[in-house]
């Protein structure tokens, strides 16, 4: 008799309110924008409508539903569509089985904030100069972290054992950005950061100009995104190695692999002396791990140099490359100095293609990856651009990336960045050629929104398996999606790009908006050694902007992720923790998509 009167309103077609809240973008939505909205609840469809901040009705439907979402673990989801709508103001809410949402805003120019806040993270992050109070304001302002950076090469054992011979180098490695939570600077995750600051100012030059930006360098007469890209330009720049500069690298074969041991992690067998001139060195790190909270310029660890790599100096040849078409006719010596380091870069990856890295160092990520190919392809597309010379031709269109399927950009798979590049720049290669890439480009899109079917939140994206930092990979694809839309001119490339955008403030299972300053409820308590208020209240919080790398079921190496093993689907594997550094961390190469898609979101 009870399950009947339970029952019995439902029949009736009473709605029930929703048992969790209304799941929207906090942000809110351009007027011409898709503007949807998910809730939880039954297998009846919930009336909806949609106020303005006087209550009065604006627009009114039904729910369509969903049902079964394997992503969020969700047993029923229903979506709100409110579209139509497309008047201005503030203070909206929507209305679904008389629960309200939280106001939001509907507006032009709605991203403009958030595209300057996620360029400004880069200025937070970097090393050798005080972050002042000037620019950030007095609650963010720090000293300078490693102010004065001559490092040496690392010698001695690593972490598995190997001894490494003596090098007898040091280098002034001053500058750039920190690369996440910790205080390494990594030449390949500095790559795909740097290269997509660039590509977004190379998309529209004026988008910030001089006195846009609070930085130092406001006032030069020079863009300001150019400015910021500069500042770790630099650093790459001064992680080549000279040339003539001889040293003892790792290579095969590699030891045979113990029953469960990562393969990252193998220990190689055997040095061998190579001419290492115009390569870049991996990284510039700790020591060892220094613990939470550790403001850098407090960082007690030893600072060293780690061993050149293929795919370091890949990344330096292609950003540097990038570099100097950008900066010609801006400042027409340091273009010189680029286009020289990019040709020495690729030279000297020419001539030691399979130097590889190893992540058997502690106190720092090893950022290793096999297959350097993808490298190869993209450094030679920035140079064929650049320069127009045959060679970089040739080996881009006899590389098997330029006929594959386009997939998102990672630092490990660059070569998107390559074909994101030629599709959109039709006189470095022949007519029916660029015709492909860019067809190769919408297909990818597409292959993105199909994905969208397949998840309840409707974003462009997978549903199982999310991996470490899935929101920049989300991000990335959002990239994609809003190349095929220059391309193209459709509208649906756009409403992709919006989903992800609406997924990471605020549209997600969690609730939350994944970046910190956006919404009611936004990420707080990144893995940062100086955002860390969580640990130590004198310490701030993270500024507006900064995005967290979100919901990761394949990679739980942290013990908060641990205890959710097994626990959670994919979209709900993340806590807003600062110890959960394989669930909550930042880094250049998660807000650098952030930034881009912001920007576009904005000007398009």
């Amino acid at each position: 008799m009870r399950l009947l009167l339970l029952a019995a309103p439902l029949l009736a077609g009473a709605m029930i309110p929703p048992p969790l809240p209304i799941h929207l973008n906090r942000l809110g939505f351009e007027p011409g924008d898709a503007k949807i909205a998910i809730v939880h609840g039954w297998d009846v469809p919930y009336d909806w409508k949609l106020v303005d901040a006087a209550g009065k009705t604006l627009l009114s439907g039904k729910a369509v539903l969903y049902g079964k979402d394997e992503a969020s673990g969700a047993s029923n989801l229903q979506r709100v569509d409110f579209s139509a709508y497309r008047g201005e103001g503030e203070g909206y809410r929507l209305i679904v089985a008389g629960a309200p949402s939280e106001p939001f805003a509907i507006r032009r120019n709605l991203y403009a904030p958030l595209a300057r806040d996620a360029l400004a993270f880069f200025y937070h992050q970097r090393a050798g100069v005080p972050i002042e109070a000037r620019f950030v304001g007095q609650k963010w302002a720090r000293p300078a972290g490693h102010a004065r950076e001559l490092a040496k090469c690392f010698t001695g054992k690593d972490e598995r054992g190997t001894e490494w011979p003596a090098c007898g180098y040091a280098r002034d490695v001053r500058g750039g950005w920190y690369d996440a939570g910790d205080h390494g600077k990594y030449v390949v995750n500095g790559g795909i950061s740097l290269w997509t600051l660039l590509n977004a100012y190379e998309r529209r030059p004026n988008a910030f100009p001089d006195k846009s930006l609070k930085i130092p360098e406001a006032g030069n007469g020079a863009s300001d995104l150019l400015d910021e890209a500069r500042y770790e330009m630099e650093w790459m720049l001064r992680m080549q190695l000279p040339e003539g500069q001889h040293v003892r690298v790792p290579v095969g074969p590699f030891k045979p692999l113990a029953p469960g041991q990562n393969p990252w992690t193998a220990a190689p067998a055997d040095f061998v002396e190579i001419d290492a001139g115009g390569m870049a060195l991996q990284k510039v790190a700790d020591r060892n791990w220094t613990k939470l909270p550790m403001p850098p310029q407090d960082d007690p660890e030893e600072r060293l140099l780690y061993p050149p790599t293929t795919a370091a100096t890949l990344n330096l040849a292609a950003v540097a490359a990038q570099c100097a078409r950008l900066w010609k006719n801006v400042d027409d010596a340091f273009a010189a100095r680029c286009l020289g380091a990019a040709k020495s870069a690729w030279g000297a990856a020419k001539r030691n293609p399979e130097v590889l890295a190893t992540n058997s160092f502690t106190g720092s990520g090893g950022y290793g990856d096999r297959d350097v190919s993808d490298e190869f392809y993209w450094a030679a597309a920035e140079l064929l651009v650049t320069t127009g010379a045959d060679e970089f031709a040739q080996v881009v269109q006899h590389s098997r990336h330029f006929h594959e399927d386009v997939r998102e950009p990672s630092w490990p798979g660059t070569a998107a960045l390559g074909t994101m590049l030629l599709a959109t720049r039709p006189a470095s290669l022949p007519a029916a050629e660029v015709k492909r890439l860019q067809s190769a480009v919408i297909a990818a899109a597409d292959r993105f929104l199909n994905d969208a079917g397949g998840n309840g939140y409707a974003i462009p994206y997978i549903a199982r398996d999310y991996p470490w930092g899935s929101n920049s990979s989300l991000l990335n694809r959002a990239m994609i999606l809003a190349t095929a839309h220059d391309l193209s001119g459709d509208a649906k490339y756009r409403a992709g790009v919006i989903a992800a955008l609406d997924y990471v403030l605020g549209r997600n299972p969690m609730n939350v908006s994944y970046v910190s300053g956006y919404g009611a409820r936004s990420m707080q308590n990144p893995h940062h050694r100086f955002w860390a208020h969580s640990l130590d209240k004198k310490l701030p919080g993270p500024p507006p902007g900064v995005l967290s790398g979100g919901p990761n079921s394949t990679n739980m190496s942290d013990d908060i992720a641990k205890a959710m093993k097994g626990r959670c689907a994919p979209q709900m594997c993340w806590a807003d923790d600062i110890h959960a550094f394989a669930l909550n961390e930042v880094a250049i190469n998660w807000n650098a998509p952030l930034f881009w898609v912001a920007a576009w979101a904005d000007s398009d």
